[in-house]
């Protein structure tokens, strides 16, 4: 996965540069390669291998579609993020629908700091600070990715991470379907120094997409909603991972 993970970061990397990334030998690289290659993961060149990037249409679900479906659900999980804020705190938020669902549940005085462009189309209280990252704007979720935005992250250190995903499983992870959010992700984790917290409904629990973003030893808590697989869960919680169940609500 650390392989896949640079590929997407540098878009194309060659044999030499993946195998001292990596410390393992050149065969080993060509080897994970042709694998990647089979599963559609990559495109091998003469000396490397290429990112595959979907187009637009097919990388992501319209923003509509994605912040209405399991609304009930999004909700409570957001609420649920909301309610581990204190005051004070220094808070990285991403570019999900259900992170972005979080503004009216906040009751601290915090300082938001998102790749969401859509942030500021959102009522928030007079507690709630905003900052946005800056970056090329990306598709229906206006999420805000390149270079400009992780510079930016990478000056700062929040105190909680708040990150929306398309998957999270055992075996794969934190996945994506949108190459260019996953170094913003990672960028966010690694510069958090507390709480990183994954919010993530019930449909996106045990799910593996393309792109990959960090391992589950990268997060400290899972907030999901009552739909979600037990078993599923259960295989999370065994790789542990702390996970807060929250019942739908209705507003």
């Amino acid at each position: 996965m650390r392989l896949l993970a640079r590929l997407q970061e540098q878009r194309s990397c060659s044999v030499t540069d993946l195998a001292d990334y990596l410390h393992v030998s050149q065969v080993t690289i060509r080897r994970d390669l042709d694998e990647l290659e089979e599963k559609k993961l990559l495109t091998r060149h003469f000396g490397g291998a290429q990112a595959i990037v979907p187009s637009s249409r097919e990388d992501e679900p319209t923003y509509m579609a994605s912040i209405t479906q399991n609304l009930s659900c999004k909700r409570a999980i957001a609420k649920a993020a909301a309610e581990r804020l204190r005051d004070g705190d220094t808070v990285f938020i991403n570019s999900s629908a259900t992170a972005l669902l979080i503004y009216p549940y906040i009751t601290k005085d915090v300082m938001i700091i998102t790749n969401n462009g859509r942030s500021l189309q959102v009522e928030r209280p007079a507690n709630v600070s905003l900052m946005l990252t800056g970056g090329e704007v990306n598709g229906n979720k206006k999420s805000l990715t390149g270079q400009v935005a992780v510079d930016m992250l990478s000056r700062i250190t929040a105190s909680k991470c708040i990150l929306g995903v398309s998957g999270i499983s055992v075996d794969g992870g934190i996945t994506s379907r949108v190459m260019p959010e996953t170094i913003i992700n990672r960028t966010m984790l690694q510069r958090c120094s507390g709480e990183k917290i994954i919010v993530a409904d019930h449909t996106k629990i045990g799910m593996e997409h393309n792109f990959f973003s960090s391992d589950l030893k990268d997060i400290t808590h899972l907030i999901t909603d009552s739909l979600a697989d037990p078993a599923r869960l259960s295989l999370l919680r065994d790789a542990g991972v702390s996970i807060q169940v929250v019942e739908p609500v209705d507003e």
